[in-house]
C-alpha cells in the first residue's frame, strides 16, 4: 500500500470532516464525513473554495487562518453552512499543513458540539495517532539501512498500538524468521516457524492485511510474553507481493479497532521503508559493482560534467596520460572529444596513441569518455609500413641485378669470354644467396613474432660453436682484425646449438656491417656466475642510449645517418633477442670503451659440467 492509498484509508475511516486547503483557500482534500456533514460531494469541491463560511464569519475565518500560519492550532465554536442552505453549529480545529517547515496550506477538521465527550476523546486521540504515525513514517523512511528500518518498526508498533511486545517476521519460501523484536528476548531473534501453519498463512489465506487472534497462542514460537493473551497481525508488502508481517502482541490491555487500523497503516509504510531501504542495497551494490569496474578497466574512462570539467577519472586514466585525478578534477580532459558515436586517434604529449569514444547522459548532461592505448599497434602499424618500404627496396636491388645479368647472358653468350660468363653466374649466384638470407630472415622474423620459434634445449660445448662461427672471419675484409679469446675450461651450457649458430653469425655480420671503416672485431667469452658470456666488440658507428632496448624490436634498424646505407630490414636484432630468449638466455647491446659496440649474451651453465 502505497502513501497515498495510506492516506485516502485514513481520511476516509475519520467520523469527523476534514477538509484540507492549500493557501489561496483552494480544497485540496474533501473527505467522506465532509460530504455527509456539508452535502456536497469530493469531486464538486476539490479545486475551488469551499461555500461553507458565512459572510458574517469571514473575517473570523481568516483571523483564525494568520494565528496557523504564525504557529499552534486553533479550535473554535463556530457556524457553517450545508449545502441545503441550513447553517450547522460545529467546533472547527484548524492547524497548519506544513512541508518541512513551510506552511503550504491548512486542515480544519469539522464535529457537531452535541457528540458525546467520549466520541470527541476518540477522535482526539485517533488525531493525535495519525500525527504520530506521520512522525513514525518520517521517522522509519528516513533509516536506510535494512536491519535497521526492522527494528524502527518493531519499536515504532508498540508505541502507536500500545502493544507490549512487537516484532517483525520476514517470509523465506516457506518459513517465517523473527529478523526484528521489541521487548521481546534477544533470544529469539532469527528463530524460524512454517509458515503454512503460523498466523501470517492463515491471514493470507484469508486474503486480509490484518488480523485479531486470541486462540492457539501457545504454539508460536516467539510468544515469550507473560500474560500474552492477544496478537495483533499485520501482512507487509513489497513490490506487490507479501515480504512479511507485524506482530503486535498484547498482554495488559485489550486491543480494538483503531490499533487494527492503526496496524494496517504501519504494515503498509513498512512495506514501503523495507522497499525503499532494500532498493538503497541494492543501489549501493551496484554502484560498488560499477565502481569496481571502473576503477579496474583497463581502459581510461573519465566522466565530464556538462561544461566539460572532468568530475571521475579511473586509475587507468591516471595511467595513460600520466595526469593524477588530484591535478585533473575541475579540468577540462588532455585531449580534444569526438562527437558521440564517433571515434577520435589523438597523440599525448608523452607520445602514446589514444582511441577515444564518448557518450552523452541524456538525464544528467554528463559525458562519459572511454579512451585506450593503442600506441602499440600505432607503432606496429608503422613498422608494417616501414616493413614493406624497406623490404620492397631490398628485394628490389638483387632481383635487378639478378635480371640484368641473366638477360645478359641469355642474349650475349656467345659473344662473351669465359671470364665474364664465370664473373656473370657469380655475381647471379651472390645475390641469390643474399635473396635466401633475406627470406631465412623474413621467416624467422615472422616466427618469432607468432611465438614459434622451436628450440631444442640440450647440453653443448659453446665454446666449439664460438670457434666454428669465428672460422674464417680474418680472411674476408682487409680492412677489420678479428680477436677471439676463449678459455680452455668454459664448462657446457643448455641450449640449442643451431640456434646459437644463427645468434653468434648475426651479431658477427652486424659487427662488420656497422664498423664500415674497419678496426677490431673481438670476441671474447667466460664463465660468470651460473652462465656463460658471449661478448662481440666492434669499432663501428655505435647505437646511441635510448636505441639501446629499440634495437631488438621487429623492423627497427638506427644508426648514426643515413639508414639506407648498411641495408637490411631490421629483424636480424630482433631474431637474435627471440632465439637467446628461448634458450633461457638474454642479450643485450652497449657501448663500447673507446667507441663503437659491445653486444652481450648469455647462457645458463649445466650443473656439475666437468672443466676442459
Amino acid at each position: 500500500m502505497g502513501d497515498e492509498e495510506i492516506a485516502a484509508a485514513v481520511l476516509s475511516s475519520a467520523p469527523n470532516a476534514v477538509v484540507v486547503l492549500d493557501r489561496d483557500q483552494t480544497v485540496l482534500v474533501w473527505n467522506p464525513a465532509a460530504e455527509r456533514l456539508f452535502g456536497w460531494s469530493t469531486e464538486e469541491m476539490v479545486g475551488r473554495r469551499a461555500p461553507i463560511v458565512p459572510g458574517e464569519l469571514t473575517a473570523e475565518h481568516h483571523a483564525v487562518l494568520e494565528r496557523v500560519r504564525t504557529g499552534g492550532q486553533v479550535s473554535l465554536r463556530t457556524k457553517r453552512f450545508r449545502r441545503d442552505g441550513t447553517v450547522l453549529d460545529v467546533r472547527v480545529d484548524t492547524s497548519a499543513l506544513l512541508h518541512g517547515t513551510a506552511v503550504v496550506g491548512y486542515v480544519h477538521v469539522h464535529h457537531l458540539p452535541e457528540d458525546d465527550v467520549v466520541a470527541r476523546d476518540r477522535g482526539a486521540h485517533r488525531a493525535r495517532l495519525v500525527r504520530r504515525l506521520t512522525d513514525v513514517v518520517g521517522d522509519i523512511n528516513a533509516e536506510l539501512e535494512l536491519p535497521a528500518v526492522l527494528d524502527r518498526i518493531a519499536a515504532s508498533l508498540t508505541e502507536l498500538t500500545g502493544a507490549d511486545a512487537g516484532g517483525f517476521v520476514l517470509i523465506e519460501n516457506e518459513r517465517l524468521r523473527l529478523v526484528s523484536a521489541y521487548q521481546l528476548p534477544e533470544s529469539l531473534r532469527n528463530v524460524t516457524a512454517d509458515l503454512r501453519s503460523s498466523l501470517v498463512g492463515k491471514l493470507m489465506r484469508t486474503g486480509k492485511t490484518v488480523m485479531l487472534e486470541s486462540e492457539g497462542l501457545d504454539d508460536l514460537v516467539w510468544a515469550e510474553l507473560p500474560g500474552l493473551h492477544t496478537i495483533a497481525l499485520g501482512l507487509a508488502a513489497v513490490g506487490g507481493r507479501p515480504y512479511g508481517a507485524l506482530y503486535a502482541l498484547f498482554a495488559k490491555r485489550k486491543p480494538g479497532h483503531v490499533e487494527l487500523e492503526l496496524l494496517e497503516l504501519l504494515a503498509g509504510h513498512a512495506g514501503i521503508a523495507v522497499g525503499n531501504a532494500m532498493a538503497y542495497q541494492e543501489a549501493l551494490r551496484q554502484r560498488a559493482h560499477e565502481r569496481a569496474v571502473f576503477d579496474a578497466s583497463a581502459d581510461g574512462i573519465a566522466v565530464l560534467d556538462e561544461p566539460g570539467r572532468v568530475v571521475q577519472w579511473n586509475p587507468a586514466a591516471g595511467e595513460l596520460t600520466g595526469i593524477p585525478v588530484e591535478k585533473v578534477i575541475g579540468e577540462p580532459p588532455p585531449f580534444p572529444l569526438p562527437e558521440p558515436g564517433e571515434k577520435l586517434t589523438f597523440q599525448l604529449a608523452n607520445g602514446r596513441w589514444l582511441d577515444v569514444v564518448s557518450a552523452k547522459i541524456e538525464e544528467t548532461g554528463e559525458i562519459v569518455v572511454d579512451f585506450r592505448d593503442i600506441t602499440t599497434a600505432k607503432e606496429l602499424e608503422e613498422a608494417k609500413d616501414l616493413f614493406l618500404a624497406t623490404t620492397s627496396h631490398e628485394l628490389r636491388t638483387p632481383i635487378t641485378i639478378v635480371r640484368g645479368f641473366a638477360s645478359t647472358l641469355d642474349a650475349r653468350w656467345d659473344k662473351m669470354t669465359d671470364p665474364e660468363r664465370r664473373s656473370a653466374v657469380h655475381t647471379i649466384a651472390e645475390r641469390a644467396r643474399s635473396l635466401g638470407q633475406l627470406m631465412d630472415h623474413l621467416l624467422l622474423g615472422a616466427r618469432a613474432g607468432a611465438e614459434e620459434l622451436a628450440v631444442r634445449v640440450e647440453t653443448f660445448d659453446l665454446a666449439e660453436r664460438v670457434r666454428a662461427a669465428t672460422l674464417g672471419l680474418p680472411v674476408l675484409s682487409d680492412r677489420h682484425r678479428v680477436e677471439v679469446v676463449i678459455p680452455e675450461d668454459l664448462p657446457d651450457v643448455r641450449g640449442d646449438a643451431l640456434a646459437t649458430d644463427i645468434v653468434l653469425g648475426q651479431l658477427l655480420e652486424n659487427a662488420f656491417k656497422y664498423s664500415p671503416d674497419g678496426g677490431l672485431i673481438s670476441v671474447e667469452v667466460w664463465a660468470e656466475g651460473r652462465h656463460v658470456v658471449v661478448v662481440v666488440d666492434d669499432e663501428g658507428v655505435g647505437i646511441a642510449p635510448d636505441d639501446r632496448d629499440r634495437i631488438f624490436e621487429r623492423f627497427v634498424q638506427v644508426d648514426s645517418g643515413d639508414r639506407r646505407r648498411f641495408g637490411g630490414v631490421g629483424l636480424g636484432l630482433y631474431i637474435v633477442r627471440s632465439l637467446v630468449k628461448a634458450q633461457g638466455g638474454e642479450v643485450t647491446a652497449h657501448p663500447r670503451p673507446g667507441g663503437g659496440t659491445r653486444m652481450r649474451f648469455a647462457l645458463t651453465i649445466v650443473a656439475d659440467t666437468p672443466s676442459r
